[in-house]
């Protein structure tokens, strides 16, 4: 009998004998207590398995299985849990759509829709493992024929929306104190939003004023060591007691989610326009750069993998190379 009930289960089951292709028999839920729809669901299940023993035909995949494969299959990959929660995010787009009903106009759709409030490097990464998990559902899974063609937003490089002084102000001014203090906390060490938000004591040494981000949490792959100034500093102390732990906290729970509704009627308010969390990461860097600080040090305050991702900031402080421009004025006879 292939279609049948389980003790364990409140809905209808289906077992086939193995076909072409397979090592052992297939038993999987319909997902109803309806006999009814089980049995249609069954029938439509063993045409599909006869079209694929009999004529060759490719059984249908969703992309919900894709994806599920695709995070087995990367389990050891560095970047494990930002690939499910990019997954995530495409499950109510994405979620339960055979893949050859997936498009070039469906993923352009689903493109504009993730560009909404972000940046577009952040886009193109999602929809870069989008591509990628179709480009291993044809080319290693053989589970389509073709894969569709994965529009990117062209990257705009070279875009460094960094705060005044005035702006910092105001903005700390209307956050609410844990949104406060992760945005002093940001700016004063350089440090990505997910390793402040997921920042724990354990990682801090507030006697040797430094913490410690381990290398499978950097963006770089590298372990990254800060140093901590007296503005982070500052903000760990009061943090201190809040939570056994985790650093930043609301309510008692650890944050999670920075982009909400709190951070951005606090920029409305605060009349900032054109900015983004990541961009806390582009003040630290180009206030550094106004100080003086070289692109060496820089480079490892901000744990930036090479030096040319550093040398954006250079135009920021061009008065940083005046002194060094001087140095030809007494072979030049300049007078002053």
């Amino acid at each position: 009998m292939t279609l049948y009930k389980r003790k364990d289960s409140p809905y209808y089951w289906v077992k086939f004998s193995p076909i072409k292709g397979e090592l052992k028999a297939l038993m999987q839920s319909t997902g109803t207590a309806n006999k009814r729809q089980a049995q249609q669901y069954h029938d439509k299940l063993q045409g599909e398995r006869w079209e694929q023993d009999k004529l060759g035909v490719k059984p249908r995949r969703t992309w919900d299985e894709a994806a599920s494969k695709f995070l087995e299959e990367t389990s050891h990959k560095r970047t494990h849990e930002w690939d499910k929660s990019m997954l995530r995010w495409f499950h109510p787009h994405l979620g339960g759509k055979d893949l050859i009903d997936i498009n070039r106009a469906l993923l352009d759709q689903v493109r504009l829709v993730r560009g909404k409030g972000v940046s577009t490097a952040t886009v193109n990464r999602y929809m870069a493992l989008v591509r990628t998990i179709l480009r291993k559902a044809c080319n290693e899974w053989e589970w389509i024929d073709s894969a569709p063609k994965v529009g990117m937003f062209r990257d705009t490089e070279g875009r460094i929306r960094s705060l005044s002084r005035d702006e910092f102000t105001r903005l700390l001014a209307e956050l609410p104190p844990h949104l406060a203090d992760m945005v002093q906390f940001s700016v004063a060490t350089g440090l990505r939003q997910a390793n402040v938000t997921r920042l724990q004591w354990k990682q801090i040494s507030l006697e040797r004023r430094h913490l410690w981000v381990a290398g499978k949490d950097h963006k770089n792959g590298r372990p990254h060591s800060v140093p901590l100034n007296e503005a982070a500093l500052d903000v760990l102390h009061r943090r201190l007691g809040d939570h056994p732990t985790h650093a930043f906290t609301y309510e008692g729970n650890p944050i999670v989610q920075v982009n909400t509704k709190a951070w951005r009627n606090a920029l409305l308010r605060a009349e900032i326009h054109d900015f983004r969390w990541h961009d806390l990461r582009h003040t630290f860097a180009t206030w550094h750069r106004e100080a003086g600080t070289p692109t060496h040090e820089l480079q490892r305050l901000g744990g930036w993998k090479t030096q040319s991702m550093v040398e954006r900031y250079a135009h920021v402080a061009p008065e940083g190379l005046q002194f060094a421009a001087n140095r030809l004025d007494a072979m030049l006879n300049i007078s002053k």
